[in-house]
């Protein structure tokens, strides 16, 4: 099936969910995670009307930025684990950092939007699973991180995401989506900007709908899978 077919069926699925969780499908945003796939196909999801898309690596997304940074209301946030040599970058060609895990990259992010006169949207990234190759903040370092945050003047954070263990069933992500929401829930009070959650992609995303996502970051069902030399990578 074409991309526009793809994301067609998708919205239609994703209408479902938020139906059956009493929610309303413009509550929940659709993240194109571009991810190793040829702009080509980022050009074709922008015809087809996607204007949100998630890159992992800041050099990868270097590479393609020259050809899609002026497609009209487009949207490209980072959504891999960003290394403090990179933030500079990142920073200068992304819309928004999702995957912010420690103070020094928030301070380094800041740094630059400062000198770039600009306003960067950050998400926590929170660590819930066990997994060694999962990044992200430990949740009882959150309050301090967000604290500290308050005081930069050129990020804001908006929200928190997490990736929780692959499972083919969605079912076991459900307490992950969980925990995140209650994070999200506790923190509030004190931070009233940090509404967003991002979680859910193409194996799990209706389970995240049900739990509380505002943003599913969905690659797979969109574009089909990666390559295999970019799995590989």
């Amino acid at each position: 099936m074409s991309i526009a077919e793809n994301l067609a069926r998708l919205h239609e699925t994703i209408a479902d969910a938020c139906r059956r969780a009493n929610r309303s499908e413009n509550e929940v945003a659709l993240m194109a995670v571009t991810k190793v796939h040829p702009v080509e196909m980022i050009l074709e999801a922008h015809a087809a009307g996607q204007r949100l898309f998630g890159e992992n690596r800041v050099q990868e997304f270097q590479e393609k930025s020259l050809c899609v940074k002026d497609l009209p209301g487009a949207e490209f946030h980072l959504i891999g684990p960003l290394q403090s040599n990179k933030t500079t970058k990142a920073a200068e060609l992304f819309d928004a950092i999702d995957a912010v895990d420690s103070l020094r990259i928030a301070q380094r992010l800041n740094s630059t939007a400062q000198a770039l006169s600009k306003k960067l949207p950050i998400l926590i990234e929170v660590k819930l699973s066990h997994e060694e190759s999962k990044h992200g903040l430990e949740p009882a370092e959150l309050p301090t991180l967000l604290t500290a945050i308050e005081e930069l003047d050129s990020i804001e954070a908006v929200g928190l995401m997490t990736v929780p263990p692959w499972s083919e069933d969605a079912e076991p992500a459900r307490p992950y989506f969980r925990e995140l929401r209650r994070l999200r829930d506790e923190s509030l009070a004190r931070f009233p900007r940090l509404t967003q959650l991002s979680m859910g992609m193409s194996n799990d995303f209706p389970v995240a709908i049900q739990e509380g996502s505002t943003c599913i970051r969905i690659g797979t069902a969109i574009f089909g899978r990666r390559p295999p030399q970019a799995s590989a990578q």
